[in-house]
């Protein structure tokens, strides 16, 4: 938070009056720092103060919600430049582009891509999240009647993008509830659309031909009490895109500058026409601050890595990524598979179940909850021990899926075999390779 627990003290009314849960005015305020707690648990707190503590806790760069219910897009709240800092906070939003020329057909294979394109990776759910519904054809009968149409097939948030004012108010007005975002206010007709943004309470692109521009246009935005601002600053080559990207950022975390201080929206769609070369462009913009990612189409060969790359620069650092702790199925195994066990850091258990995939041996994996530490950190934190992997066996089920008792424990945690005969007596205990390549060999030879 950008206020000290002291100084957070000295604007609470001191009643000590515990109905915030917490005993003391003084131990709320040190709870508030550390983030531990919110302002609104405090019943007696003035409107002042609260419009000081929302002002003062803001991040730099300002969140923006669009969509609503459990599909609504949150984009922006980052506080660092680089990853290592600390983390960055919301993944951007990949969107697919429809528009209203487009013939039926084309629509319904577009969105058809749109929702079954998903993979599951590491118990996440990744996916594209936004449609880009573009007005190309000017008629607001044809623009209205698309977006009815995807309001009946899709429960994702939308872009409406058009330039004509007339026209995307009506589509506005047309999915209010879903919270579209507009775009976008130009130097012209900022007024009109602030106006549209407030009335429906729906965020709004701010585009400016260049950086200055777009500042000009912000500021008479926040001006006319609009928040939710995602910024375009007009770039349709990447590489002065890219530089943008890079200026935005820095100017709203280190030089405090408020008018760049929002979420930005990028198109490699209008960038190029090879659908590779785009592919590469959205990655850049991942990697480099991109709030909004608009592409032309989706392809999986295309979005899947877009979304790893994704996945893995908004991870937070501190915290290692982790499957569910459960059994595994791998290549059909049967009553008698191998039972092998491994830790669920997410890189081990890619690598072991994908040589075990290797050795065609259909195989039951058991992947024990050791918060995501790797096999040897785990046991050297002694969250890969006898006393937690021996309650794990016998409560996950696998003793009724098998005929045989054998458990294949890894190679480099054969220090716990002799206590793990001990609390699973009715097992024999089997170590496994050191090393994951040296596992299909080793299941060749397995013999149940």
């Amino acid at each position: 938070m950008g206020l000290t627990g002291i100084e957070i003290y000295k604007r609470l009314p001191k009643t000590n009056c515990g109905e915030c849960g917490v005993p003391t005015c003084l131990a709320f305020a040190m709870k508030l720092a550390t983030g531990q707690a919110e302002l609104a648990s405090c019943p007696y707190v003035s409107e002042e103060v609260k419009a000081e503590f929302e002002e003062a806790t803001a991040p730099p760069i300002r969140t923006v919600v669009m969509g609503a219910g459990d599909h609504a897009l949150k984009i922006g709240g980052e506080t660092v430049m680089f990853r290592h800092e600390k983390r960055f906070e919301n993944p951007p939003g990949i969107a697919m582009l429809i528009s209203d020329d487009m013939s039926e057909e084309e629509v319904e294979t577009r969105l058809k891509r749109f929702n079954e394109l998903q993979y599951d990776r590491v118990g996440l759910i990744l996916r594209a999240h936004l449609i880009a519904i573009k007005n190309v054809s000017d008629n607001g009968t044809s623009f209205i009647n698309l977006i009815n149409k995807l309001k009946e097939k899709t429960n994702a948030p939308f872009i409406l993008i058009s330039q004509n004012s007339e026209v995307l108010a009506s589509g506005a007005r047309a999915c209010a509830e879903r919270k579209p975002l507009l775009y976008a206010a130009t130097k012209e007709g900022v007024d009109e659309l602030a106006i549209l943004a407030k009335e429906l309470s729906c965020p709004l692109v701010a585009k400016g031909g260049n950086l200055d521009e777009l500042v000009e246009i912000t500021t008479k935005l926040v001006d006319a009490g609009i928040k939710d601002i995602v910024l375009d600053s007009g770039s349709r080559d990447s590489h002065l895109a890219l530089h943008d990207q890079i200026i935005i950022r820095r100017s709203a975390l280190l030089q405090k500058f408020r008018p760049l201080g929002f979420p930005t929206i990028t198109f490699p769609c209008e960038m190029t026409h090879d659908p590779m070369k785009e592919t590469i462009i959205a990655s850049m913009f991942i990697a480099k601050y991109g709030g909004i990612i608009v592409l032309s189409d989706l392809k999986g060969y295309s979005l899947f890595p877009l979304l790893v790359e994704s996945m893995n620069i908004y991870t937070d650092p501190q915290r290692p990524m982790a499957v569910e702790q459960k059994i595994y199925e791998i290549g059909g195994p049967n009553e008698e598979s191998p039972v092998l066990l491994t830790c669920n850091f997410s890189l081990t258990y890619f690598i072991v179940s994908g040589e075990v995939e290797t050795s065609r041996v259909p195989s039951w994996l058991l992947v024990k909850d050791t918060e995501g530490l790797s096999v040897m950190t785990a046991w050297a934190a002694g969250k890969f021990s006898a006393d937690t992997i021996g309650p794990f066996v016998k409560k996950c089920g696998i003793a009724d899926r098998v005929k045989h008792k054998k458990l294949v424990i890894p190679g480099y945690a054969a220090a716990i075999s002799g206590e793990l005969e001990e609390e699973l007596p009715d097992w024999q205990i089997l170590i496994g390779p050191r090393e994951a390549s040296h596992i299909p060999a080793y299941l060749k030879m397995w013999k149940p």
